[in-house]
Parts: C-alpha cells; structure tokens; sequence
C-alpha cells in the first residue's frame, strides 16, 4: 500500500501546480495525473456534472490501486469533496480548506480577495472556509473565467495576455486586500501576470502548497507514506494528449508523455 501512487485530477492542465509541488515536496512517492481536459471547464458546469465527472475519475483512480486522491480543482473541491469522502475507499483532500488556512496566516489587515472560476465563486466555499476559522475577515470573490483558456492554450507570455489579466483583476481597485488567494490551479501559472497588476504589497496565496503539506500529513498519519527509489509519474488527459504534453513540460521542465484516456471509458466507471 505504500508504494500505491497518490492520484491527483483537474479539469486540464491546471492541478499540474499542484503536482509540481508534490514532486518537490513527496519525491519519493509514485503519482497518477488526470487532467479532464474534454469536459473542462468544470466552472461552466452544473454541481451535479462536476460532481458526476469527479465520481467517475476517483472509481478510476481505485482502479489503477491509488493510496488517495487529491481534487487539484477548486471547483470539484466545492462540489465534490464531501460526497467523494463517502463514496471512495481511500482517502481524498481537496484543495480549498489548506488555501484558506494558509490565507489566514498571511493577511495582516484581514482582508483577502480569492479568484476562481464562476463555480467556486457561487459556492461561496472559500469565503465561508476561512470566515469559519475567523469570522472577522472580510473576503471578496471575483470569478475570472478568460484566465483558464489563457493557460490551457500555453499562450501567456505576450502583452495580449497581461491585459487580459488586468482586465479581469479590475474588481480589485481599491478594494483594501492584502492577500489574494489564486483560488482556481491554473491561476498559478500566471502567477508572474496576476503579480504584475496587484504589485508588492499583495500577497498571493497558491493553495497547492498547503495541500501537498495535508497530504503528507495524512500519509504519516496512516503510515503510508512511500520512499520508492525511483518512483513513477503516470499522466492522462481525456483530449489532446500533445497539447496537454507541450503545456504540462512548460511547466513542470520534463516531458510528461501523457496518455488518452477516453471520456467513454472514464463514463464506464
């Protein structure tokens, strides 16, 4: 059971900042990655459907022998993660709980912004997350749906895509934040563009590291925790593998070498 990989899913190419981490933080641990890049974006869907699609990759993940599954969306994690947590045999963690804990930690005047997709944004999830750790913050939602096409495309490093991002930051003016949680996985990767328009005296607040330390913590906590010599790193993605390789080695400075995997054999679970 040790040696078992920890599964981690996304709507795309997005959660593959939380994988980066786990890389670096869980060297010694076998990964499979899913990035559902045929039905993305998840913030578009219905509750149901993301709860529907998320269901479908777990019994996948149980499939391939996972030791636990990590929801690297926000999204699903909104949606998905208490009916997971009854539904699966292994443990799952999402990724909203460890950002905003870690938010808390970092605001000084107790102020945070959070952007997400249009989903996390109407869940509310983080806004009540980290005001039931202290009700005294006050917390402001932007949903920034154009930010996700702007990653999954691989084109973010022109003048075209710093606009979009300013554009879409415009609620912020003038709102007192100090703190931004980037509350979708893929906002990581813009992180330098989304620094560029809030500047230095904003702190940004990337849940996935926070999320790789809880799940460290529970494969402690249940002595699962791997020291593989060579562990194994397996991706797929349920659309264009080549695309989903190109973007992912932008990213993680190795080839991926994903595999497809059909949504039609992904519905079977």
């Amino acid at each position: 059971m040790k040696v078992s990989p920890v599964a981690y899913m996304d709507s795309g190419v997005g959660g593959l900042t939380v994988a980066k981490v786990a890389l670096e933080k869980l060297p010694h641990e076998n990964m499979i990655y899913l990035g559902d890049e045929a039905r993305l974006p998840y913030g578009e869907k219905t509750t149901d459907e993301v709860r529907q699609y998320s269901a479908e990759i777990g019994h996948f993940f149980v499939d391939q022998g996972a030791k636990m599954m990590v929801i690297a969306c926000n999204t699903a994690t909104a949606a998905a993660l208490s009916y997971l947590r009854k539904l699966l045999p292994i443990p799952v963690i999402g990724v909203i709980e460890p950002g905003s804990m870690a938010a808390v930690k970092k605001t000084k005047n107790k102020k945070i912004g959070v952007i997400a997709t249009r989903g996390t944004v109407a869940s509310h999830s983080y806004r009540d997350t980290i005001q039931k750790i202290d009700p005294s913050i006050e917390v402001k939602e932007v949903a920034c749906p154009t930010f996700i096409p702007l990653v999954e495309s691989g084109k973010y490093h022109s003048k075209d895509a710093q606009a979009k991002v300013q554009e879409g930051l415009k609620p912020f003016q003038n709102s007192g934040i100090d703190t931004l949680i980037l509350g979708c996985t893929h906002f990581p990767i813009i992180a330098d563009l989304i620094g560029n328009v809030m500047g230095p005296d904003i702190t940004l607040v990337n849940p996935g590291y926070e999320t790789v330390n809880a799940v460290e913590r529970e494969l402690k906590g249940t002595d699962h925790l791997a020291n593989v010599a060579h562990p194994s790193a397996q991706f797929y993605t349920t659309a264009d593998v080549k695309r989903f390789d190109e973007v992912g080695k932008q990213w993680l400075h190795t080839d991926i070498d994903a595999k497809l995997i059909p949504v039609k054999q992904l519905e079977k679970y």
